[in-house]
């Protein structure tokens, strides 16, 4: 994140627009796009039948024979550092085969951070991991007990005796504000924008808002906790985890301990939700470095508590946005700015402002963030990292503008949207956000919605209906490879290191093979979850699918001249070119003549071959520098509040979603739901609560930190456009994180609706409403 990056990533665009489309990736569009077959079919999960019988195995659940287990101990002070760790009652303690402290911990560097410009950096935090006395956030790890069972760990794990020499902390956001740093860029994109004088568009305009919007810390609960399960053979390191960037984490463990990269293996075939917070952190370091030292096989698992300790979530923010109108409701301006927390040895900036550059056409803007450093767990990447609740502040002063100007909120919005990227200027690849706004509203009955708040009643519920919009940007990671193999008998393998964490990529990827090939989806089988595969990219940023399908394609592309080549002189297909044929009915056909036609069992018979094997990776991503590729949401809400008790009850949730070719409607339908049930969160229960006296956090279990339960969510209706983007393999976009951007806006705008109050802090709880 420098200046440096900005110039270049600010050069190649400009270069990228000057290449024609068509040599780009993307430029002729895929073939599929226009297929019918089983992309685009409502298949059933590969990877569920496995789970329904317990049968998947998770990295908790590896038996090795001598297994031995882990437990940490976090720091109970701010900042500071150890004076005195006397473990000898611990170590003398039933099962106990060891302690780790600082003092016997392996030397080893910290890992490099999570960046754009290294994608196998994939550190979330760079202190140093039991490498000395000192404490930088209460929670930090500061010793591990290893002992025959996970109970006995656990009991040993409270018989450390630990004093500490306290040094000043700054734990409270509002002193942290007096002394913020701007970095340059955030992600990809440069940090400060500034087009026209927003400010003083602001200050001449007839209408305008100018508020601030705040948000809470919020923390990681994925059903399966953070755990990781170790094996070493000599020099040959072997890790069972819950991570969800496989193969980086693989080359990043051989890094710091010195192996050759060959000889490290990080298996996750199955991670029980990620999100963001499965990546590597010091739990993973401390468990690889312990079962050497004990030369055993070991398991760590962290506890819901250890959860919190030591993995970041979503950073608190504090959020400026005005935005100015002419009379027509056309926006003269438009201000975002604001505060949020990423310590210096953190990675994640908590990018809120960047879906306000692409959303809406304004005369002006004026964007800017700052990161304010407090003495806490580094943020981390948490479901649409900045957008959702960037979508939060933009949302809800465009519903405040509205109500302000007397113009239905959905239409205000409409009149603003860009046909082109509103700062930038390039062409949109594929955009309708109009089709899913006019979808949504028709089948959510919109038209019902009064414009005056608290006129809709039902007893003591007083009723509204809210809407807004999201916007998250299309990613294709580099480098994601894959390994193409078809057999004799008419089967084929894909094979690559991604991961399935729930949102069905085995599934969709199975589909997408199965109609490259020309095969039955029965007859392909995907293998996952393990680094010695070909490497695919982590799951983060909705890019998995879009990676990946962009190596399977040009494998496949590969694979016909492998095919046609086997096929020999004999063949029906004989004389012709790789572009000349295409896999077609489980074989190979002319283009040209579709009764020219050889199945790959005949080919493989006549041949004596088992199988053909290709390895390839996916183009460079040129065409997100070329075009503006973005997924659009549409969410609406209606909802009742209590006049006795301030409660918010949400009746009915509908998300409409232009973000390409859905690939599969029933895991599609299962990401989005999702996605929304945790803006709902986001919007009335999620509130991670730091004592700011210790920076202590006071609520880490489920019993106290509250996300929505099943009597929380309402009927969730999804819908989407289905447009293909010709520019992005199988026409689709990532869906993993659109789903959860506009809610909490959508939400906040109904409650004001039903009650004529604006509640601009989240989560909205009964104290606010009453």
């Amino acid at each position: 994140m420098s200046r440096t990056q900005n110039l270049i990533v600010e050069s190649v665009r400009t270069a990228i627009g000057w290449v024609p489309a068509g040599w780009l990736p993307g430029g002729t569009p895929d073939p599929l796009i226009t297929q019918r077959g089983e992309v685009g079919r409502q298949a059933t999960r590969i990877d569920g039948p496995d789970k329904v019988r317990g049968e998947a195995r998770f990295a908790a659940e590896v038996a090795l024979e001598g297994l031995c287990y882990a437990a940490l101990v976090h720091s109970t002070i701010t900042r500071g550092r150890i004076t005195r760790l006397d473990a000898s009652v611990a170590e003398q303690a039933p099962g106990v085969i060891r302690v780790i402290t600082h003092h016997n911990m392996p030397r080893i560097s910290s890992p490099a951070l999570t960046g754009v410009t290294d994608l196998s950096a994939v550190g979330n935090s760079s202190l140093p991991i039991l490498q000395d006395a000192e404490i930088h956030y209460n929670g930090q790890v500061v010793a591990a007990v290893i002992a025959e069972t996970q109970e006995q760990a656990d009991h040993a794990a409270t018989l450390l005796a630990i004093d500490y020499e306290e040094a000043p902390a700054e734990t409270r956001f509002e002193h942290a504000k007096e002394t913020p740093r701007v970095r340059p860029s955030l992600l990809i994109d440069r940090n400060h924008l500034s087009v026209g004088r927003a400010e003083r568009e602001l200050a001449n305009a007839p209408f305008r808002v100018d508020n601030s919007y705040r948000t809470p810390w919020q923390n990681h609960n994925a059903i399966e906790l953070h755990a990781v399960t170790v094996l070493w053979k000599g020099d040959r390191l072997t890790v069972y985890d819950a991570s969800q960037m496989i193969a980086s984490e693989a080359a990043a463990l051989a890094k710091l301990f010195g192996l050759k990269r060959e000889h490290v293996r990080v298996l996750s075939p199955f991670v029980g939700g990620g999100f963001g917070g499965k990546g590597l952190w010091d739990h993973q370091i401390v468990a690889v470095a312990a079962a050497r030292m004990v030369d055993r096989p070991l398991r760590l698992m962290l506890t819901r508590e250890g959860v919190y300790r030591m993995v970041g979530g979503r950073s608190p923010s504090e959020q400026r946005v005005a935005i100015g109108a002419d009379a027509d409701g056309n926006f003269t301006a438009l201000i975002h700015t604001g505060y949020s927390v990423m310590p210096p040895y953190g990675c994640s900036p908590e990018a809120y402002t960047l879906g306000s550059r692409a959303a809406y056409r304004s005369k002006s803007f004026e964007i800017l963030q700052r990161h304010i450093d407090m003495a806490v767990v580094p943020n981390t990447y948490m479901r649409a990292p900045g957008e959702a609740i960037g979508s939060f502040a933009l949302e809800s002063a465009i519903d405040e503008l509205a109500h302000m100007m007397a113009i239905d909120p959905m239409e205000l919005r409409l009149r603003n949207l860009p046909d082109k990227h509103p700062v930038s200027g390039v062409a949109f690849s594929q955009h309708a956000p109009e089709k899913a706004w006019a979808d949504g509203a028709a089948r959510f009955g919109w038209e019902r919605r009064t414009a005056e708040p608290g006129t809709r009643r039902d007893g003591e519920w007083r009723l509204g209906m809210g809407c807004a919009s999201g916007s998250f940007p299309y990613v294709r990671m580099p480098g994601s490879s894959v390994r193409l193999t078809l057999r004799r008998d008419g089967t084929a393998t894909v094979a690559c290191s991604a991961q399935e964490m729930g949102m069905g990529t085995s599934t969709v990827q199975a589909q997408h093979a199965a109609d490259r090939l020309g095969l039955p989806l029965a007859a392909v089988n995907v293998e996952t979850g393990d680094s010695d595969l070909p490497a695919a990219s982590m799951a983060g940023g909705s890019a998995q699918t879009a990676s990946i399908a962009g190596a399977i394609q040009v494998a496949a592309e590969k694979l016909v001249g492998e095919v046609l080549r086997t096929a020999g002189n004999d063949s029906p297909l004989a004389g012709l070119r790789a572009a000349e044929v295409r896999f077609e009915r489980e074989g190979l056909a002319s283009v040209a003549e579709p009764a020219r036609h050889e199945t790959f069992r005949s080919i493989f018979a006549r041949a004596n071959r088992d199988a053909v094997s290709v390895t390839a990776s996916g183009p460079a991503p040129l065409e997100m520098l070329k075009f503006a590729m973005h997924s659009t949401s549409a969410i609406f809400c209606e909802l009742r509040v209590s006049d006795v008790t301030g409660e918010v009850r949400v009746d009915r949730l509908l998300g409409a979603f232009d973000c390409g070719r859905i690939l599969n409607p029933r895991t599609a339908a299962s990401q989005f739901r999702g996605g929304m049930i945790m803006g709902l969160g986001l919007a009335l229960t999620e509130e991670t609560l730091f004592d700011e006296r210790s920076g202590r956090i006071m609520n880490p279990s489920l019993a106290d930190y509250h996300v929505p339960v099943h009597l929380d969510v309402p009927e969730i209706e999804v819908m989407w456009t289905d447009i293909p983007d010709p520019r992005s393999p199988l026409g689709a976009r990532g869906i993993g994180e659109i789903g959860i951007t506009g809610v909490a806006a959508a939400v906040a705008n109904a409650v004001f609706n039903a009650t004529g109050k604006r509640v601009r802090d989240l989560p909205i709880t009964l104290d606010k409403l009453l």
